[in-house]
């Protein structure tokens, strides 16, 4: 067993805006709460297990309660609310297949503050293009009321057209389904290869203190499900990285549940081969407090967000296994500039100085590639269709997967 030390934590808080009173008891309580699984389960807990109750805990994980996260007030700004564009862009993708298939529905999973929904509804009455139904799919009643709160102040008279869904819909859904900085907040297992060993990482509590462990592998079929990142990586003295086992059970469920369609899924993340390079020999595994970046994900646990960049490859693999085809794969940039990015800038009034300048610097945080253009990227799956998609139609690097 090899321990990382416990105390590097206050070393990371030490360099962090403090949390409040309330803040820190919140923390607190979280976590007590696993405290008491880590006891329950023998002493220790696998990091996925850490990272759900972290972000997920009912009433205490990041995304379950009532802190501010996204936008300049929270802890990291995601593409919608930089600028509208990007919303503006996706609904023609979502007028392309809502169009080809017939659908009238349009599945957001994880809406964040809502602002997407807001902005894609909007553009798509100007395109008179409108779903009939938008369903969000979150499960934190915190966020279902402030994307509530969001749409009705930004869109009331398209609220009526909105439900919130605890669960995926039924068989037989027909339309768009779409996935924004989804994948990358899916608990995930780090795993570590030390001279030609295999180490499972876990979580223990230590003198009050959570600390990270490595012992041999817990968690069943570990090096079966491993056996493309090791394949990938090779013989290496050090390497630690992450895996995410959970992603290929939602991409079943989400193939039980859509008969006709598309998915887009927008995050940042690299293939396979970049994902599990040499200079990534201390994984992706990051985490965000008023946006501050660090790597400790013991630090203010339920106050601050632990994520991992998305291994596309893999998402590709289990999507087809589920039954989807890989319709496309591009960066962030490519896929806006596809679906009509330079044409809405070129539309706006360049003698409305302020508006103008404030649209052309959210075209660059949405394209540069040192802001968010090439670090995000966007995949493509489709079930019973046979367009392709427009917004690959510039750029599609499926060959890199």
């Amino acid at each position: 067993m090899e321990r990382i030390n416990p105390r590097a934590a206050e070393a990371v808080m030490a360099q962090l805006p403090e949390p409040d009173a309330d803040a820190r008891q919140h923390s607190l309580n979280l976590v007590s709460r696993i405290r008491d699984e880590i006891n329950d389960s023998g002493g220790q807990l696998p990091f996925d297990r850490y990272m759900e109750l972290a972000l997920y805990a009912p009433g205490l994980g990041y995304y379950s309660a009532g802190a501010r996260k996204f936008g300049e007030a929270g802890d990291f700004v995601t593409s919608p609310e930089i600028s509208p564009l990007f919303a503006r862009c996706l609904a023609r993708q979502c007028r392309e297949v809502l169009q080809e298939t017939g659908g009238d529905t349009i599945l957001e999973v994880g809406a964040g503050s809502g602002i997407l929904a807001a902005d894609l509804l909007l553009e798509l009455e100007r395109l008179d293009s409108l779903p009939a139904h938008y369903l969000i799919l979150d499960l934190s009643p915190e966020l279902q009321q402030r994307q509530r709160q969001t749409l009705d102040r930004h869109a009331p008279h398209l609220l009526e057209r909105v439900s919130w869904l605890t669960a995926l819909p039924a068989s037989g859904f027909r339309g768009m389904v779409i996935a924004n900085e989804l994948l990358d907040a899916m608990p995930v297992h780090r795993f570590r290869l030390l001279h030609g060993n295999l180490l499972e990482q876990f979580v223990r509590c230590d003198e009050e203190r959570f600390e990270l462990i490595w012992e041999e592998p817990q968690t069943v079929d570990f090096s079966r499900h491993l056996a493309p990142a090791l394949n990938q990586i090779g013989q290496v003295d050090d390497y630690e990285s992450e895996i995410n086992l959970r992603a290929a059970p939602w991409l079943a469920s989400l193939a039980g549940c859509l008969e006709r369609g598309a998915a887009v899924l927008i995050d940042y993340g690299h293939s396979r081969a970049e994902y599990y390079h040499p200079s990534r020999s201390r994984g992706t595994l990051m985490c965000h407090y008023r946006h501050r970046a660090h790597d400790d994900p013991l630090v203010y646990p339920g106050l601050q967000d632990i994520t991992a960049h998305v291994d596309f490859t893999a998402i590709a693999e289990a999507a087809v296994a589920a039954g989807f085809q890989v319709a496309g794969y591009t960066t962030q940039a490519f896929f806006l500039m596809s679906c009509g990015l330079d044409q809405l800038v070129a539309e706006s009034d360049a003698e409305d100085a302020a508006a103008h300048l404030a649209l052309v610097q959210g075209v660059k945080r949405l394209t540069l590639p040192t802001e968010m253009g090439e670090r995000f990227k966007v995949l493509g799956l489709t079930r019973g269709m046979d367009r392709p998609l427009c917004g690959f139609a510039m750029r599609d690097m499926r060959e890199r997967l």
